[in-house]
């Protein structure tokens, strides 16, 4: 019953046995290797994007923030809600990489609004030199509250930021839970809805660890180069990175994997509205779940060897009564049976 995070998942076996298949022989390093050039083309078939550039980072974090450093000039602001995954929860990485601020959008279910980003834009390169000027906009998709943006909402952000004259980037994290949420293709999802350029995420999607950077403007590949070597995050032994995501694209094994997710979610968050005490604080999309319950629901659970996070409390020490947010988080590798068994400690 491990509902902590989808980072905490074993890798899948399939990834296992690409990397030992790649662990043969010679290749060359530094994103020379075989293995890349058919990652490559495999990326550009899936986001139908025959031009695009593509790069490997081992990290998410990584993947983000040199996107954005190659989207803004260190005198830029980066426009985001104030529950983006890069202002949550990456200890100001894309500003250290990039020298540019973030600006914090006002959201609703942890989206930006078409008005509010507008507002926000507008509001900036009105100092002169003074102030910052006005830089790329980032989109968290899945959020951090577990909600998809859809296509139109997607659409309509990217709309506002092109009409002022800004890129947008798309942190992917949980892309593919994402993509399977709205049954819609990469390419929808990005460039057909005005998206710059993405982190493609694998390793909340049972990847050992990479993460796939598309950039559909090649003009920017070049200075995404330079910035991933002079940031420490072109690996030499790139192979295993290769190995890792193309076992990832081969048969659809990220849509199996996110549709396994997911579908286990689903699971938990009807089981969990079927609980008096229980309430859902946003509604279910992908794979995450935030639900507040009384005090003596958390700590029965853990007692009982649940593994997730509470927000707002001990659930081991208090008043019994007291409300406490939980985040629920399922991975490719969750079952049934282990969801089943939480529900029936719940309400037991």
């Amino acid at each position: 019953m491990f509902f902590a995070s989808d980072n905490s998942g074993p890798a899948h076996p399939a990834v296992m046995q690409a990397m030992m298949d790649a662990n043969t022989g010679y290749q060359s390093g530094y994103g020379e290797d075989s293995l890349m050039v058919e990652v490559t083309q495999m990326i550009r078939n899936l986001f139908e994007a025959p031009e695009a550039a593509v790069y490997l980072t081992a990290t998410g974090t990584a993947a983000n923030s040199i996107l954005l450093a190659t989207m803004a000039n260190p005198w830029d602001t980066i426009f985001c809600s104030p529950m983006a995954h890069i202002h949550e929860d990456e200890c100001n990485a894309p500003e250290f990489y990039s020298g540019a601020k973030l600006t914090l959008v006002p959201a609703q279910n942890a989206k930006m609004t078409p008005a509010a980003l507008h507002a926000s834009i507008e509001a900036e390169e009105s100092r002169g030199v003074h102030g910052p000027q006005r830089g790329p906009v980032s989109i968290t998709q899945v959020t951090e509250k577990g909600t998809v943006h859809s296509l139109e909402e997607l659409r309509a952000l990217t709309d506002v930021a092109r009409n002022f004259g800004s890129k947008t980037h798309l942190d992917g994290a949980r892309f593919c839970n994402a993509l399977v949420s709205l049954g819609c293709s990469a390419a929808d999802m990005t460039w057909k809805s005005g998206i710059d350029t993405v982190s493609f995420g694998g390793t909340k999607n049972g990847l050992m660890g990479v993460e796939a950077c598309v950039i559909f403007d090649p003009k920017l590949a070049w200075e995404f180069e330079l910035r991933r070597k002079r940031g420490g995050h072109l690996f030499s032994k790139h192979r295993y990175l290769s190995a890792q995501m193309k076992a990832y694209l081969t048969d659809n094994l990220w849509h199996d994997m996110a549709t396994a997710a997911n579908t286990s979610c689903a699971r938990l968050a009807d089981g969990l509205r079927g609980h008096d005490a229980a309430s859902l604080l946003f509604e279910p999309q992908a794979n995450m779940i935030f639900a507040e319950l009384p005090r003596r629901d958390h700590k029965k659970v853990q007692d009982a060897g649940a593994h997730y996070y509470v927000w707002n409390g001990d659930p081991q020490s208090g008043d019994p009564d007291q409300p406490l947010i939980g985040r629920f988080v399922t991975d490719w590798s969750m079952t049934h049976d282990a969801v089943d068994q939480f529900l029936q400690v719940l309400r037991s």
